[in-house]
């Protein structure tokens, strides 16, 4: 990526060029992914992933700031999307509100708001009023409690005809963009071929605009969960639970510190 990206670029995107995303909650790993990835996603799933929980639901909006102005600090050179987390965009005032209040007290670029048809005039209420927004339809998580679980959507006529309105509605709307998470791979194709703004897939297949996945998950960290759609492409437990092994070792032995290492 030579320079950062803004909703027009990544609108450009769209049937050219695939685009990357993951996840970063602290301005560590930020800046190790600033400036190969595209987008990170300041993503609510830090609730399961260093907070212990067992779903994203109690992750709250002063987490969110928190942590998006970290990244923010350690990214520079890649666009920044913080999730607003659950029970903060009920309606439109409160969205607005919410919404206003992560533009101000952080350095990102937009929002991501989860939901379909009925959340387009929340988006579109956003959107009038300067406010950047991603959509997110199919597998929602923060749906898991009221859907009874994660569920793959797609698999009837009916729930496909469901999911292309959303996406529709979303883009009418005035989202820049819209993540599809846990779509069958067809459906998600259908959607991504029928509406003219970049979609971004996670568990719906290649054939969406870009792709998105949980840093922890693709480098191997966590492992409560593993998905069908996570490729891991580090094993980043294993190789932690040798440097600490290996420090136990050194320390015990009192190989560490030696004399470089020491004043």
């Amino acid at each position: 990526m030579s320079k950062k990206l803004n909703i027009n670029s990544i609108q450009k995107c769209k049937n050219s060029q695939k685009l990357t995303m993951v996840t970063a909650y602290d301005a560590l790993f930020a800046s190790i992914f600033d400036s190969y990835i595209d987008i990170i996603l300041v993503g609510d799933s830090l609730n399961m992933s260093f907070l212990g929980k067992n779903d994203t639901l109690s992750a709250t909006l002063d987490q969110m700031i928190y942590h998006t102005k970290a990244v923010c600090s350690g990214a520079k050179e890649t666009f920044i999307i913080t999730d607003m987390p659950f029970g903060t965009y009920n309606n439109k005032d409160e969205a607005l509100t919410n919404s206003v209040r992560v533009y101000q007290e952080t350095e990102t670029d937009a929002v991501k708001i989860e939901g379909g048809e009925e959340r387009a005039d929340i988006i579109k209420h956003l959107t009038n009023n300067s406010i950047a927004v991603i959509g997110h339809i199919g597998l929602m998580p923060q749906f898991v409690r009221s859907e009874g679980g994660y569920k793959i959507r797609g698999k009837t006529q009916e729930d496909k005809q469901q999911l292309l309105k959303d996406a529709k509605a979303i883009e009418e709307a005035g989202a820049f963009a819209i993540v599809i998470e846990g779509v069958v791979s067809d459906v998600a194709k259908e959607i991504s071929e029928s509406i003219n703004i970049p979609t971004i897939g996670i568990g719906a297949g290649s054939d969406t605009d870009g792709q998105v996945l949980v840093w922890s998950d693709m480098f191997g960290f966590y492992d409560k969960l593993s998905p069908k759609f996570v490729r891991k492409y580090l094993d980043g437990k294993s190789l932690i639970t040798k440097g600490i092994e290996d420090y136990i070792s050194d320390v015990k032995s009192k190989n560490f510190p030696n004399n470089d290492e020491s004043y």
